[in-house]
């Protein structure tokens, strides 16, 4: 029995040394010190032995055990040190890599206008006003003096919810809904941003876009006044140089009415392919507040005089910043976000 405790403590150590893997050595160590393992055989054989024998035998044993059991714990140390360098080594930070830069967001170039706009106007004195995107036809169109039948609501074809009810097609609304609240105090500065929707879907407009509506009433307003603030809106927003003019027009809700062209922003009125060589581009349309819109907002006509202006906040963008075609707005496409 002593040549066979000293086989198998010769074996164990082998495979002990030999062993690369923590779950493989639990495999040895069941194998030769488990219930059913090498030297617990041993032990029971021992029935065969002199009373003599018996004692020796098992101090043998139990020294054969000790020692493989000093063995299989020095393995396990020394594979779990290899473990965790090779762990460590496939994670340590190499800091002679250069750096991979987070990606940072930005604001949509629709969003930089729309700032831009509100801050132009916010320094000249206007406040900001909101409504709902979901309008009556009352506010819409019949309080800006657009009856049932009247052909100019051809050019704002909408999305009817239902008969009385629309997807508003500008900000106006929201001019009848505050003059509505605060008639008949004066004076007021108001501009109304937000989206607005028409059945249009081409290169330069679509069937969401966004809108600014701006309004002022107040005694004695005139033309004049509306001019030097939409030139002082137009040279902050495209350059000190710019230029502007009013072409006579028609919209139900001002009187009178006028196109705003400025001055191309591409050639500085020169004449080039983007203005058509006429030297100047349309950006909005303005007036003085009708009368009949002043009447039905809380306001006497014969006291105060006001006027309003619309502009689409995609026009000015694609003139800012150069763009041709409206829905590339819309596209999601990065590498034309990622520019600004």
């Amino acid at each position: 029995m002593k040549d066979t405790l000293q086989d198998i403590k010769i074996r164990a150590s082998q495979e002990i040394q030999e062993v690369l893997e923590s779950e493989k050595l639990k495999g040895i160590q069941v194998k030769y010190l488990g219930k059913k393992g090498e030297i617990t055989r041993v032990l029971r054989s021992m029935g065969s032995l002199s009373k003599e024998e018996r004692p020796v035998i098992g101090n043998l044993a139990n020294q054969v055990k000790e020692e493989i059991s000093v063995l299989i714990e020095e393995r396990k140390a020394q594979l779990a040190r290899g473990e965790k360098a090779a762990q460590w080594e496939k994670e340590r930070l190499d800091v002679t890599l250069p750096g991979n830069l987070p990606f940072f967001g930005q604001k949509h170039p629709l969003t930089l206008v729309m700032d831009e706009i509100k801050e132009i106007f916010l320094g000249m004195g206007f406040t900001i006003a909101d409504g709902p995107e979901i309008e009556t036809d009352y506010y819409n169109f019949e309080a800006l003096n657009i009856p049932k039948e009247h052909p100019a609501r051809d050019m704002q074809d909408s999305f009817y919810i239902s008969e009385e009810i629309v997807l508003r097609t500008h900000t106006s609304p929201v001019q009848i809904r505050t003059m509505e609240k605060v008639a008949p105090e004066v004076p007021l500065r108001i501009i109304a941003p937000g989206k607005v929707y028409r059945r249009d879907d081409d290169a330069t407009h679509s069937p969401m876009f966004h809108q600014v509506e701006g309004f002022a009433v107040d005694k004695d307003i005139s033309l004049g006044d509306l001019k030097g603030t939409l030139l002082l809106f137009a040279r902050q927003m495209f350059g000190k140089e710019l230029k502007i003019r009013l072409r006579p027009s028609f919209f139900p809700f001002t009187e009178p009415s006028a196109e705003v062209d400025i001055s191309c922003v591409m050639c500085r009125g020169e004449g080039c392919r983007v203005c058509g060589q006429s030297g100047w581009l349309e950006v909005l349309g303005a007036g003085m507040i009708h009368p009949r819109v002043l009447e039905v907002s809380g306001y006497n006509p014969e006291e105060v005089t006001g006027y309003a202006f619309g502009m689409g906040v995609e026009r000015i963008a694609m003139l800012k910043y150069g763009f041709d075609d409206l829905r590339l707005f819309f596209s999601n496409d990065l590498r034309m976000l990622s520019q600004f």
